[in-house]
């Protein structure tokens, strides 16, 4: 049988990528979510918990910390449950090289004098997190303080 491929056009960007049809992951209903579908459903999420304050320890709409934020947009989107510390989810899926990253993958960084930091990349260069100035936000890969405490990645989905 022969694969197929779809053309996905990512919101607000205007740049298509194919996607095959048969990248499909799970999702509670029982339901299939498409490859393409994973950074559209992540920044709609990323949207709805945007300026939500740091709270250490949190996991809710009044306030979160970085791995609550994981831990519930992997459960609220992906039917995952994902442990509650950054440290844990840090040795959960396979390692995924920086270059090879794709939505829905985790990034970690080790910032001196601070716990482990975790976000979840979105696609073209960016990753949702906590921040505890700004709370719920979206940074670039590419800025020189999360390039420079960059520690790895590890991809849940797939």
């Amino acid at each position: 049988m022969a694969c197929c491929l779809a053309t996905v056009l990512v919101s607000g960007c205007g740049q298509k990528r194919a996607v095959r049809d048969t990248d499909r992951y799970p999702h509670p209903t029982g339901s299939a979510i498409e490859a393409g579908d994973i950074e559209l459903r992540l920044r709609a999420e990323a949207s709805r918990w945007h300026g939500t304050p740091h709270r250490m320890g949190g996991t809710d709409l009044n306030g979160v910390d970085c791995s609550g934020l994981v831990q519930r947009i992997y459960q609220d989107i992906f039917g995952i449950q994902m442990p509650r510390t950054a440290r844990q989810q840090a040795a959960r899926g396979v390692g995924v090289g920086r270059q090879a990253l794709a939505p829905g993958d985790l990034v970690f960084f080790r910032p001196p004098g601070k716990k482990d930091h975790v976000g979840i990349y979105l696609g073209q260069g960016e990753f949702v997190h906590t921040s505890a100035k700004r709370g719920v936000t979206i940074s670039r890969m590419e800025l020189d303080y999360w390039r420079k405490y960059y520690w790895k990645a590890r991809r849940i989905l797939r």
